[in-house]
């Protein structure tokens, strides 16, 4: 008998263990999801919106993992597509409706875009869409009415900037491509700059090409700068770490939970110059893509990297197609730089019991070493060689620019300025910035300093303990010398504002790359790079 009883108990265990394989719970929650919406299908008192509650579902399970881990169901693919290529067929131009009743703006037209080839230019309002009036449609349903397939017409009802005619204007679409390279050019006699902002299909040989034309015109080294370039393909990565290392060098390998997930990149072309400097240049936005060209390049000791920690993105996602047309973008694998490091800064896998997420602390990071011998450490990004300094910006420069102020007057610029002379040449006036006081001192925007925002917290506070009666008298004398009138606090940030209004209304007039060249005119930061020493290469 207990022998029987024995094996009874062990067959009990047995099953338990079973029942609590991974399949067995996959198996277990599938059935009791399913049963849980036909029984609301069956029971539930009004009808059931079954696409709207699965999605959400499906998204919060998703967001519980990693923020990386989406679903994108089949009428979402174009936007998948626009992340991945930055593709999409149609006129090329960034649009404003700051009116759902009134026309259409085009805001920027691209560079030989269709829009630009047809002679529509920032200011011109748009007032049907083939045949359609724009009074009525939201900014994304104008969008969307613009874009088709490449060689398809559509036919814009224009109010002409220039003449305030209106005319008919018939636009062939194409298939745009927003370029990864936003600049590429020499800073002086010595250094050679390009100014990535991305890492979409072909990016990798462009910048090769873009190196080898800077090499032409006499660049002695080269800074790339991938700040706030978030990333992407992890093989356009590999290309542009190939332009400056032997071919065949290791640059990132992947490893995962299915074997499947696990690979090795190594550049697969000769290189483009394997002795000339190179600085790369990264912040706290520098992600994914990003950290793998800064961390290949610096554990080879191949090139200076300057600037703040990167944002610490050490994950790989894949695309798996679902059924009915709609795509899972999983995280697959993690990667690692040549030296065997990790950057991932946040462990999802490890949550607080109220379901938060941590950085990794420094304490738990591990030290790697370079070609050279030179310390490294993994969890947390990729820390620069030289740290520079950036420069910090007021809260009333970021709500002008979080508001729309700036952008809104450049477009008032435009209709008052039929041209302006060069980039190189071009700066704002003192007349022309009282204009911009004159225009956004009209404007709705939050314009408190980040010391009155504190106040006003802390007043609130005070309020909730009951201690505000008490010091009113003090309240109101700090809050009095905390008070500063709009015109006055734009008069006192003009010289952080001015570089912003000057990038907005150079591209309406030379498109993005006049902008890429403003923001180089004030970057105190590439300056300390020319100036600063570079780490001694392979």
């Amino acid at each position: 008998m207990k022998r029987i009883l024995l094996l009874i108990g062990l067959a009990g265990i047995a099953l338990s263990a079973v029942a609590q394989t991974p399949r067995f719970k996959l198996g277990k929650w599938t059935e009791i999801q399913t049963a849980i919406l036909q029984e609301l299908n069956r029971s539930y008192v009004d009808s059931l919106p079954v696409d709207r509650i699965e999605r959400r579902g499906i998204d919060a399970m998703l967001a519980d993992l990693d923020p990386y881990t989406v679903y994108i169901p089949e009428e979402e693919n174009e936007n998948l597509q626009m992340m991945i290529h930055k593709t999409y067929g149609g006129i090329g131009a960034v649009i404003y409706k700051p009116d759902v009743q009134g026309p259409v703006i085009i805001n920027e037209p691209y560079a030989n875009s269709p829009a630009a080839k047809n002679g529509l230019v920032c200011g011109d309002e748009i007032y049907a869409i083939d045949g359609e009036p724009t009074a009525g449609l939201t900014s994304q349903q104008s969008s969307e009415k613009m874009r088709g397939e490449p060689g398809t017409q559509v036919t814009f009802h224009v109010k002409k900037l220039a003449t305030g005619e209106m005319v008919d204007v018939v636009v062939t679409r194409e298939m745009i491509k927003l370029g990864d390279i936003e600049y590429a050019g020499m800073l002086d006699s010595k250094f050679g700059y390009i100014s990535q902002n991305g890492f979409t299909d072909g990016v990798g040989n462009e910048f090769r090409q873009k190196v080898a034309a800077l090499k032409k015109q006499g660049m002695q080294a080269l800074i790339l700068d991938l700040r706030g370039n978030g990333g992407g393909l992890m093989n356009e990565a590999a290309e542009i770490v190939s332009a400056f290392v032997p071919k065949g060098s290791l640059v990132v390998s992947a490893q995962g939970r299915d074997p499947q997930a696990n690979y090795v990149l190594r550049t697969t072309k000769d290189p483009v110059d394997v002795k000339l400097p190179v600085i790369v240049l990264v912040d706290s936005g520098s992600a994914s893509a990003s950290e793998i060209v800064a961390g290949a390049l610096q554990d080879m000791d191949r090139a200076t990297i300057m600037g703040e920690r990167t944002f610490g993105k050490g994950l790989v996602q894949s695309i798996r197609s679902l059924p009915y047309g709609g795509e899972l973008k999983v995280t697959t694998a993690k990667y690692y730089t040549p030296s065997g490091r990790c950057v991932q800064a946040i462990d999802y896998a490890r949550r607080r019991e109220d379901g938060s997420v941590a950085s990794i602390p420094d304490s738990l990071t591990h030290e790697f070493k370079t070609a050279h011998g030179r310390t490294v450490r993994d969890g947390g990004g990729i820390t620069p060689d030289v740290e520079l300094t950036f420069r910090e910006y007021s809260r009333l420069t970021y709500s002008l620019v979080t508001y729309g102020i700036i952008e809104q007057y450049a477009l008032e610029f435009v209709r008052k300025h039929a041209s302006i002379p060069a980039v190189e040449e071009f700066h704002l006036g003192q007349d022309d910035y009282e204009d911009f006081i004159n225009f956004a001192k009209d404007k709705e925007f939050d314009y408190r300093s980040s010391a009155k925002t504190y106040f006003d917290r802390a007043k609130e506070e005070l309020k909730r303990d009951g201690l505000d009666t008490a010091m009113q008298a003090e309240l109101d004398a700090l809050e009095k010398s905390l008070n500063m009138e709009k015109e006055d606090f734009l008069r006192l940030k003009q010289s952080e504002i001015v570089p912003f209004i000057e990038e907005e209304i150079v591209v309406r007039y030379y498109f993005q790359e006049a902008g890429v060249q403003i923001r180089i005119r004030y970057d105190d930061a590439l300056r300390q790079a020319m100036a600063s020493p570079l780490i001694k290469q392979y």
